[in-house]
């Protein structure tokens, strides 16, 4: 029914938790996560192979020419001879992906622009998790077995492409509080209080 469904989009920044977070939040609802999974999705409904959504994935619009090279193969309504593939277009295939399952219930979408995508779903809340780069890297090295100097490095460079991607797909700003319904520190609350918190606020946002 319409009037239950609820669509939740998450932002974060690399390290914050925004994942666990969606997921958790995801399953306290009793709702699909979406995550890594749109790739799979995508893919199924386009006939492309999952390794061209792998490799744009979150990133700004390039030439995806050089696949061939890499031995990607094409299949399904893709013709064998079309030696461009962009970025662009493979946004404009995951953004069907996410109007159609969201249109089809209630879920919870990590990243991808969701949140822009889906701007006219009156029944969809946008949330972006951030944290201090402290914390995030401390989680960075537990979680990936990195150096802290890695896992500056990594932080930095995720949250750039992340960033880069969204401001060159929409006319908002990546991580600015405005561009959201609900910004989160993920440190203040730890993982399970941000979770509720937003549980909440989407409650009483939607009903």
């Amino acid at each position: 029914m319409e009037n239950n469904r609820r669509v939740i989009t998450i932002g974060r920044q690399f390290g914050s938790g925004g994942r666990e977070i969606g997921k958790k939040l995801a399953e306290s609802l009793d709702i699909p996560f979406y995550d890594r999974e749109l790739i799979t999705l995508a893919s199924k409904e386009s006939g492309l192979c999952p390794e061209f959504f792998e490799k744009a994935d979150e990133r700004a619009s390039h030439s995806l020419s050089y696949a061939f090279t890499l031995g990607f193969p094409f299949f399904g309504n893709v013709s064998p001879y079309n030696d461009y593939l962009s970025n662009d277009t493979l946004f404009k295939i995951q953004s069907d992906t996410i109007r159609k399952i969201a249109s089809e219930g209630s879920c919870v979408i990590v990243g991808r622009c969701a949140d822009y995508i889906l701007r006219e779903d009156k029944r969809c809340v946008n949330v972006f998790i951030h944290s201090s780069l402290e914390k995030r890297m401390e989680r960075v090295v537990q979680r990936n077995g990195v150096t802290v100097e890695e896992a500056k490095v990594l932080i930095e460079k995720t949250d750039k492409s992340r960033a880069g991607f969204y401001n060159y797909y929409s006319n908002k700003t990546w991580g600015v509080a405005a561009t959201y319904h609900l910004s989160v520190d993920s440190c203040s609350l730890g993982i399970e209080g941000t979770v509720e918190f937003i549980r909440s606020f989407v409650e009483q946002k939607l009903g």
